[in-house]
Parts: C-alpha cells; structure tokens; sequence
C-alpha cells in the first residue's frame, strides 16, 4: 500500500476532483471521527490520512452504488434528478431549514420542473413567470417558497395547522429592521430570566465531570477502533461505566439546580407531553418564552416566534442523541450514547439553542427576502378533498383573487404523503402542545397509524383521488399536474384514473441524500398528469 498521505483539506481536494462532487474537510473528519479511515499523526503532530485508504473507501462505497441500486431499482433511473453532487447548505438554502420537517422534496427537484430550463429528459418548459402554482399537499412550503424565488403565484393547501404556521412564516414579507429588534429583544429577556433563576455551576460542574471520564474511559478514536476490531463489547462496556459515573457523581447529580423558586410557572398547568419530555429547567425557560409570546401584539411577530421555539423545544426534548427523530422513552439523567460512544446527558437549557435559532431565522429570512419575487404565496389551512381554493383566497386577498379568476392555476407540483409511511402530526406533537394548536389526525391521508394493509391501501387511493378531483377544478385546461410519490405500491396508475387524468411521463429518481437511518435502496417517481378529455 502506498503511504502517501493527505491532510484533511488536502484530502478534501482530491476526494471532490476523483468523485467530481464537492466533498468537504468536515466530509472526511468525519469519516475519521467514525473510524471509517485510520488517521495517521505526521511529524509536525497533524493528523493525515493514507491516500489509497481513502480511494479504496471510495471505490467500494460510493462509486458502486449506482450498479447496486440499479440492480434492485431498475435501470431507467435519472441520476441527474439524484442531486447527488449538491452540499447540504444547497438542499436547506435560506428558509429551507427553518425548521425541521420529515418528509419533505428538496428545493432543487421543485426548481427543475418549475423553471425555464430544457435538457435530455425535460424536453419542455412546463411553467413561466407570473403563473399560478399549487400545492395541495403543501407540508412545509417547499413549492411555494420555490415558486416566490422563480417569480411565480402560488396557494399551498394543508390540513396540519402547525405547517401552514411554518409555511407562512417562510413566505411573509418582512420589516427585517423590526424583526430583528423584537427577536433578539425577547432572547435578551429569557437569558435574564434563566440567569435569575437557575444555578448554572451545577451544569458547568456535570460537564467537567463527564469531559473527565470520557477520556480516561471512552477515548474517541482507540475506543472506536477496539468496538470495529470486536475486542469490547460497546453496549456491556458501556452500561457498566455509565453505573460507575451515575454512582461515583451521585452527590452531583441528586442536587437541584434552582436558585430562585419565586420565578417558577406553575407545572401543574403545562400538559402531559411538557411535563414527560421536557426536563424541570427547559420546562420553565419555555413557558418564560411562550408567556412573551403571548403578550406580543403583531401576529407575524408572534408567528416567527413560535417557530423559532417550536424548533428549540425539538432540540431540547428530554431523549438520547440516537433517538432524537424518534422518541422512546425519556431520558432524563446521563446516559451512554450509542452515537457518540461516550457517556452524554440530554439538554438542560434552552438558551444555547434559542440563541442560536433566533440568529439564524433572521440570517436566512433576510437572504429569502432579497431572493423572492413580488408575487403572491398563500398557504391555506383546509382540507384539499373539499376546499374552494377561489373563495379562500377572496377572503384573504382580493387582489390575488381578481388574478386568479382571470388566469386560474396553471398546474401543481405537490408530494403527497406516501402510503403508510408518516404520521405528520405526531411528528410535530410538542409544538402542537405548545401551542395549544387543534389537531386533525384523524383527517391525515396514508398515517403511519394505518399502516399498509388492503383496506389502508384503498382508502389511499379513495382519498388521494378526491383531492386531484376537487383541485382540478381550479386548474386551467392542459394543465400540468407533478405529483412526486415513492409509488412502490403501484397505486397512482388507478389514482390517475379515478381522478380523470392521464399519465403522459414518469420521471424516476434515486433518492442518494437522505437523513434517516434507512438507508437502503429508495426511488421516487414525479408523475406528470394531464385532465383525461
């Protein structure tokens, strides 16, 4: 083997040229950190990487994927349409990691079919400026806030509150002056409260006690290296060193950090969700923020704040690293962490991440208001099997509405849930706790809740079909209709029909950067559908 090595950037250089993609320096810490690749300490104490490793790694994980997933997904995959060779900070650009969202397309994919742009296999342009776009599977505003940057109309339609409530934040204009005053004016008032009221050396002191022995019990790289080789037992090893930490900080860990019990809300009155997935201290910081929520006047304001707390509550949540996307059971105490290998506690404040989320909602709704065009964006709260889309945009924007009357909807480009595969609502079950927000679960089309056997199967279609009946209405003659679905089941054939539409393309994509922990094979279908006359 050749003993060439690269340091991380030189590394990150050769990987971007030999896999013609961007491959960055934190790509390739990363493999390291989780002993994909050995590093190599040089003589100046800088750590490298052996070349050939690195291209081996390569050439058996990444460069064969294509054969292997056209082996089980067909051959007649468009890997253009993978977005493969884009960063992360191109697929949640500006108000795209807003908040999080499972189940979303990326931006990209709406932006090929919605532009004016013509290649190999989008032989046509579908759209152009000024036309009127819809989603009536709206989620978290991704069409519509696609459509605003290309210069385009748009009405998304949802039957979750909560994602009307992130979609409308991501398309409002705003003062951004004014924004930023009151955003980082009500950070200001909950760090002074936390500060009042919470002891923050009893934190400060875990911290220093758990950085201690992780590293004389769980040092990063050796530890991971001795768990690949088979020479520990991670989970056996790990229990028993967690007791031993729990046992040995016992006197740390039964004190309580409160310093000043006047400042305290009332527990009794926060719900079931707050009071089990919340530790005390996060519990109080959030009603802190939700009580100046409540005194806040402007309701755009409001709206944004909610959304800058609904993402902090998510990162705060009283559950181990591992199962952050997928909550379990509490985790209120240290613990071992299957994802960083070492002993870790959950979140005990809120302030690190409300901080950091109230800096970054202004960034990126100040980058997407330089980006998006002056057009209308309406996102709907309703049910897309019955709604009268005109009569609810009269209601809100009658100047929108003399437009839509005289050129109607020029066609859709929507991803409806996937069969038994999601349950929208309980995904985001601590903002609607939060908020006090209604739920409408039992109105969700294809929840995980129903699974995928027969009857779940043809309600789908049932339901599906209703809605492409209902919106087809409001949609011109030789309209486009896009509808992105994993159509594993085979399903949109017969929804096409019940619905008196035609399938006059498939666009089939393999779908490469996804964030789950599933990671096998996976292809989505963008069917374009015209009205069946």
């Amino acid at each position: 083997m050749s003993e060439e090595l690269l340091s991380i950037n030189e590394a990150s250089k050769w990987a971007t040229i030999y896999l013609k993609k961007f491959v960055s320096p934190s790509n390739i810490s990363y493999l390291i950190q989780y002993a994909n690749l050995k590093r190599v300490i040089d003589g100046e104490g800088k750590i490298t990487i052996n070349k050939e490793e690195l291209k081996r790694y390569y050439d058996e994980y990444l460069l064969t994927k294509q054969e292997e997933w056209k082996a089980k997904l067909g051959k007649d995959l468009n890997w253009g349409l993978s977005f493969d060779y884009l960063k992360e900070s191109d697929t949640t650009k500006h108000v795209h990691r807003l908040h999080p969202y499972k189940g979303k397309f990326i931006p990209q994919l709406v932006e090929y079919f919605l532009d004016g742009h013509i290649n190999n296999f989008k032989k046509e342009v579908f759209f152009k400026e000024r036309d009127i776009i819809l989603d009536p599977f709206m989620g978290c505003g991704t069409t519509l806030v696609q459509a605003s940057e290309l210069g385009m109309h748009s009405i998304g339609v949802d039957i979750s509150e909560f994602n009307v409530l992130i979609s409308k934040v991501k398309t409002d204009d705003y003062n951004i002056f004014e924004l930023n005053y009151v955003l980082k004016g009500a950070l200001t008032k909950t760090i002074q409260y936390s500060q009042e009221t919470f002891d923050d050396s009893y934190d400060e002191e875990l911290k220093n006690r758990l950085s201690k022995f992780n590293k004389e019990y769980f040092p990063s790289f050796e530890f991971k290296h001795h768990i690949k080789e088979g020479r520990i037992n991670e989970y056996e090893y790990g229990e028993e060193n967690l007791n031993q930490f729990i046992t040995s900080n016992n006197d740390l860990l039964s004190e309580n950090g409160v310093k000043n019990k006047s400042n305290l809300f009332d527990e009794e009155d926060m719900t079931s969700f707050l009071s089990k997935w919340f530790t005390k201290r996060i519990k109080q910081e959030l009603s802190f923020y939700l009580n100046l929520i409540e005194k806040m006047e402007q309701e755009q304001f409001k709206n944004v704040m909610r959304i800058i707390l609904s993402r902090t509550a998510r990162s705060c949540r009283a559950t181990t690293h591992f199962d952050l996307a997928t909550l379990k059971e509490p985790q209120i105490g240290p613990y071992y962490c299957r994802k960083h290998r070492k002993i870790c506690t959950p979140v005990n404040s809120i302030i690190k991440h409300l901080r950091r989320y109230t800096y970054d909602t202004i960034k990126r709704l100040d980058v997407y208001s330089n980006l998006k065009k002056e057009v209308y964006a309406c996102p709907l709260h309703g049910d897309s099997r019955e709604i009268n889309i005109f009569d609810e945009i009269r209601k809100i924007s009658p100047s929108f509405y003399e437009i839509l009357q005289a050129k109607k909807i020029a066609g859709i480009f929507t991803s409806p849930p996937y069969v038994g595969q999601i349950d929208y609502h309980e995904q985001h079950a601590y903002s609607y706790e939060l908020f006090g927000i209604p739920r409408l679960d039992e109105k969700e089309i294809g929840p995980l809740s129903k699974g995928l056997g027969k009857k779940a199967k043809e309600k789908y279609v049932e339901e599906i079909s209703k809605v492409l009946l209902n919106i087809s209405d409001f949609i011109v003659d030789g309209g486009n209709f896009f509808i992105v679905a994993n159509d594993k089941h085979d399903l949109y054939p017969i929804i096409a029909q019940k619905s008196d539409l035609k399938i006059i393309n498939q666009f089939k994509r393999p779908v490469l950067n996804r964030t789950e922990r599933d990671r096998q094979p996976y292809a989505e279908i963008i069917f374009q559908m015209k009205k069946d006359i």
